[in-house]
């Protein structure tokens, strides 16, 4: 299973979290895998070791694939949590009171943005 974090919008108005896998099904080949996603564009971006953003919220519906670096994400409430390299960030926190976060290792934050398309369905599965 892959490790993904949902980040969404609570009722609230703030940013909730929620950790879990990406479900996958027994494939051809002995892989396991997903059916395809629905997207509209994929994009790669690059921050230097050390980078922070403050409070935001997602631009739009996206999943953000960590390819290096190590982050601590907080929301308002105080909560954190952690992405390191393959983890995938299911970010729909996309009105409120958003997130932020920091570089917390001495490695750039590349990532792939991956905007999914209107009603994509994302296999989440929470741990709890």
């Amino acid at each position: 299973m892959i490790r993904c974090v949902r980040l969404w919008t609570g009722d609230d108005d703030n940013s909730h979290f929620a950790e879990g896998v990406i479900d996958l099904e027994r494939g051809p080949h002995g892989d396991i895998l997903t059916g395809k996603l629905s997207v509209t564009t994929v994009s790669f971006q690059e921050t230097v070791s050390g980078g922070t953003l403050d409070w935001h919220d997602a631009p739009t519906r996206q999943l953000v694939i960590t390819l290096s670096g190590t982050l601590d994400f907080e929301t308002r409430s105080g909560h954190h949590f952690t992405l390191e390299p393959g983890d995938i960030l299911l970010a729909e926190d996309t009105a409120g009171g958003g997130h932020r976060w920091k570089l917390i290792d001495n490695q750039p934050w590349r990532r792939a943005y991956v905007i999914l398309a209107a009603g994509a369905a994302v296999p989440f599965r929470p741990s709890k």
